[in-house]
């Protein structure tokens, strides 16, 4: 079975019928609703596996700790590699080479964990394969889409992308009601292995509709690409620059962060290093950017400037994203201490999230948002995202005092969980799907997939401060000075965490209200 797709070239316009759909998009539908099947399928089990399986040899009172630090050190993967899938597609292999063949890796992730459901080494690397095969693909799939489409008929491009978006949340929300159920029933090596197939059956679907793809060509290297725009503007130049120097004070942040290896862990140290690499090298080309003039067109040294801009916001998003993802970790783990019926388990409370977002979106665009404007309210993109993190942290206080009640004796019934799901799935609704398409109108045409790429390690850099505030609550000091409040540990991180999502709101709002919206929409 061959990779290589062959290089077709848009069709004639005469050759397409603008009323039909293309015939190659049902292929990539499919292969999108297995492959979502398959990676929720496994993720949304995977705190309980860990917790109920895998780590049992680590002392009780540490397991849920534990289990939440490889959840996000994986969900940190998953984000972190669609920087090097993007780069081989763009550069390499193009949008279906590169999504067959780490389809075939993100298989392999997936027997690992199937066959090594006890043996921790091999599951770990399966964890690995699978957060390289899932991330690589993420930042081709939906631009693979868009390359289907031409200005004839690209009117059907919104009816593909609404199937698309409900495909996915339709995976996710069967995944999450059926995967729990194998893995209580019948066990690990079939709750992994079935979405294992699925992804199998993905990438087959994806390899019969070969013939039919629009294939666009691997591009060469742009000379005036954003990292190259930065680079001129860091270290071009006659005279000392302020921008290097802020370079060399990033290394040595890098290098300290590199140094703590051994008490914050291999990733937290490395994902810190990134952050202080990305902090200090971005605020130095924007001190200076005007160096990059006369070397690079003026309109890319202005696109990588909107490129910044719309990066100190995406800084802002981050712990949203700290809060959204410890739904399938701490939430999940909380789930399993509340009554419920016998045959329910906590991890199909994750279906939940699918099925509110379903509802939530045709709700906001029919309901909400014109009755709003009815009243005189203007509701914009930034408003938006600003109130969506105002509802994650709500939704954490709200868990947070069950958890309250929770460590007080009560018995509460694991329905009490779906008021927090509600809250923190219209922050999901308000943040994710308006981040993206602000995210796209913002940067000019060449830079539109380095922003899309900056988004998903937004998430990386969100799951970073969990496993930072995980490590604090390690210390003794910070044990005992939580003792001393009256909280349980649990108790103090979810009202921690609602307060950082307060900040980042209040911070986000006053940074959006100066921020100079454009609109670089294609004409």
């Amino acid at each position: 079975m061959t990779t290589a797709a062959p290089a077709m070239t848009d069709p004639p316009p005469a050759d397409i019928d603008p009323s039909k759909m293309p015939p190659q998009i049902p292929f990539i539908i499919g292969n999108e609703g297995c492959e979502r099947f398959s990676f929720y399928g496994m993720r949304n089990v995977l705190t309980t596996f860990l917790v109920g399986y895998l780590l049992l040899d680590v002392a009780e009172v540490d397991r849920a700790a534990a289990a939440k630090d490889v959840m996000h050190t994986f969900i940190i993967g998953v984000y972190f590699f669609p920087l090097l899938g993007g780069w081989l597609s763009d550069r390499f292999l193009g949008k279906y080479n590169t999504i067959f063949s780490l389809s075939l890796v993100y298989c392999a992730g997936h027997a690992f964990l199937a066959v090594f459901e006890s043996w921790r080494p091999g599951f770990y690397a399966g964890l690995a394969l699978i957060a390289l095969g899932s991330g690589g693909i993420k930042p081709c799939v939906s631009s693979f889409v868009g390359d289907q489409f031409t200005q004839r008929n690209k009117h059907l491009a919104k009816v593909v992308f609404d199937a698309f978006y409900w495909i996915i949340n339709f995976g996710s929300f069967f995944a999450s009601l059926t995967i729990p159920l194998l893995l209580k029933h019948v066990g690990p090596s079939v709750a992994f292995g079935v979405p294992g197939l699925l992804m199998f059956v993905a990438t087959v679907v994806l390899w019969l509709g070969r013939d039919q793809y629009v294939i666009v060509p691997a591009q060469p290297a742009d000379p005036h690409a954003f990292s190259r725009v930065l680079k001129t503007a860091l270290f071009s130049g006659v005279g000392p620059s302020a921008g290097a120097a802020l370079v060399l004070v990033g290394v040595a942040v890098a290098v300290f962060s590199l140094a703590g290896i051994g008490s914050l862990g291999v990733v937290p140290a490395l994902c810190m290093a990134l952050v202080a690499l990305l902090v200090f090298g971005g605020v130095g080309a924007w001190l200076q950017l005007d160096r990059a003039r006369g070397v690079h067109p003026d309109d890319d040294v202005d696109g990588a400037r909107s490129v910044l801009r719309v990066l100190v916001l995406f800084a802002l998003v981050t712990p949203f994203w700290s809060l959204f993802d410890q739904k399938t970790s701490t939430w999940v783990i909380q789930a399993g201490a509340m009554t419920k019926p016998a045959w329910f388990q906590p991890s199909q409370m994750q279906a939940l999230n699918p099925l509110l977002v379903m509802l939530l979106i045709p709700f906001n665009n029919l309901v909400l948002y014109p009755g709003l404007a009815r009243l005189g309210v203007t509701v914009t993109a930034l408003r938006r995202m600003t109130a969506g993190i105002v509802f994650s942290g709500l939704s954490w206080i709200v868990v947070g005092a069950l958890q309250l009640a929770m460590d007080a004796g009560a018995p509460l019934g694991i329905v009490w969980q779906v008021l927090p799901y509600a809250i923190l799935t219209f922050g999901e609704v308000l943040v994710s799907a308006t981040g993206l398409e602000f995210a796209y109108s913002q940067a000019p045409p060449k830079m539109k997939g380095v922003l899309m790429s900056f988004w998903s390690l937004s998430v990386t850099i969100g799951n970073l401060w969990v496993l930072l505030a995980n490590a604090a609550v390690k210390n003794d000091t910070v044990t005992t000075a939580i003792a001393s409040s009256g909280l349980s540990v649990v108790a103090f991180q979810m009202f921690f965490f609602a307060a950082f999502a307060f900040v980042a709101a209040v911070v986000f709002g006053l940074v959006a209200a100066r921020y100079p919206v454009v609109d670089r929409y294609r004409s």
